[in-house]
């Protein structure tokens, strides 16, 4: 096991059986493309083996941070010794940077497949510090390496490779969701979007209670939307993007989730310019929630809810047959908004510009949607919202997040 570091060089052997090894060491300059040369050799007699490890294979040949790992802008990494123990099967890994990089993460293990590595790793980008959140499923020794590159290079490079012991693997039904980027949380990529000040630093968040609501201030110009997946949905009533509800106002956004069952979603963000049509991703957020949550869905949302827009009272998307329920929406610059269950009701504006009032949900089966007329030129009513009209219990008309 060799550490090497800009003016030294250690390594550490264990014989795999008694007797008496060669052990030859070969260099050549940093720079250098040229074949290495024998430097020394020495002779170690083991005279009592340790029981035999499993490590696992190291094509980069050495461990810790690479010798020129200031060049590659990496000033300092948060675990100094060359093992790393994950005793709980969870790590934290940060590395301190000289300049904004991009990384990448590699997890490899002899029990581990190329598929489940990929969902044990979360990468964080911030403008001084890489992070990486590790989980291990499997008893035993892990290499973790590490490619960084700058904005703007087109190539990673191997800068780091940790070896990893762990002693008390996590449960696999626990391991992050697939296909997360290399933005989790706020960092560097939310930053150049237009997104500022998150409630939630770092992109793991762990609820009881089965919601959480995540927001930014944003930049003038910025529209954000959000998908809400997990790889394995048990009992849903509804697609996952009902229980996910974006709110934006002027210099803020809010990404309500609600989740419907226990389990790991991820939730990606997306924004546009106001000079593009198209969303671009933005970040990703790991939702994890081990209890036993039931949340209905939201309302389904149309088009035409946008910016400014706000949803106070219901807040659930499925309202109990034949109940009276109270609608409370703030929709800027419409000239009327009605609410259409069993009648059709005209909310009224309130002094502090909210249109509201109450609507008989009619029977289960039907939808009550909210529509509105946008434009004093155009009679044409826009439906903005629609919720599902069912036999649901008293406990989930509550607020939803």
């Amino acid at each position: 096991m060799m550490t090497v570091s800009e003016n030294s060089m250690t390594i550490k052997v264990t014989p795999p059986a008694e007797g008496l090894f060669d052990l030859m060491i070969f260099a050549r300059a940093a720079d250098s493309q040229a074949p290495y040369n024998w430097v020394c050799s020495y002779q170690i007699q083991c005279v009592e083996p340790r029981d035999p490890e499993e490590l696992p294979e190291n094509p980069f040949r050495f461990w810790g941070l690479h010798q020129k790992a200031r060049d590659f802008g990496i000033v300092e990494s948060s675990h100094q010794v060359e093992l790393l123990v994950a005793s709980q099967g969870t790590l934290l890994l940060t590395l301190q940077t000289s300049r904004p990089l991009l990384a990448t993460y590699e997890l490899v293990s002899k029990d581990l497949d190329a598929a489940l590595s990929k969902k044990c790793l979360v990468s964080q980008a911030e403008e001084g510090k890489l992070s990486c959140h590790v989980l291990c499923p499997f008893r035993g020794y892990y290499r973790l390496s590490v490619f960084v590159k700058d904005l703007g290079a087109s190539t990673f490079r191997n800068a780091a490779n940790f070896l990893l012991r762990c002693s008390g693997p996590v449960n696999q039904n626990q391991l992050f969701p697939s296909g997360l980027s290399v933005h989790c949380g706020p960092g560097i990529n939310s930053t150049a979007s237009g997104l500022f000040q998150p409630s939630h630093s770092v992109p793991i968040i762990t609820t009881k209670l089965g919601k959480c609501n995540i927001t930014f201030h944003t930049r003038g110009g910025v529209d954000v939307t959000a998908s809400l997946s997990k790889d394995k949905v048990a009992g849903a009533k509804y697609p996952l993007e009902r229980y996910v509800l974006v709110t934006q106002l002027k210099a803020k956004v809010s990404v309500c989730v609600a989740l419907p069952e226990s389990g790991v979603y991820k939730v990606g963000l997306y924004g546009r310019s106001k000079d593009s049509e198209d969303f671009v991703h933005v970040c990703d957020y790991i939702v994890r929630c081990f209890s036993e949550p039931s949340w209905p869905p939201f309302p389904r949302v149309y088009c035409p809810w946008g910016k400014g827009c706000v949803l106070l009272e219901p807040r659930t998307g499925e309202l109990q047959e034949q109940s009276w329920v109270r609608v409370r929406v703030k929709v800027p610059n419409a000239c009327s908004v009605v609410v259409i269950g069993q009648e059709k009701v005209a909310l009224q504006l309130s002094p502090n510009m909210v249109w509201e009032g109450d609507v008989l949900a009619g029977s289960a089966g039907t939808q009550v949607k909210v529509a509105a007329r946008l434009s004093q030129c155009c009679p044409s009513l826009e439906v903005l919202l629609a919720f599902e009209v069912g036999s649901v219990s008293a406990a989930s008309l509550g607020c939803s997040g």
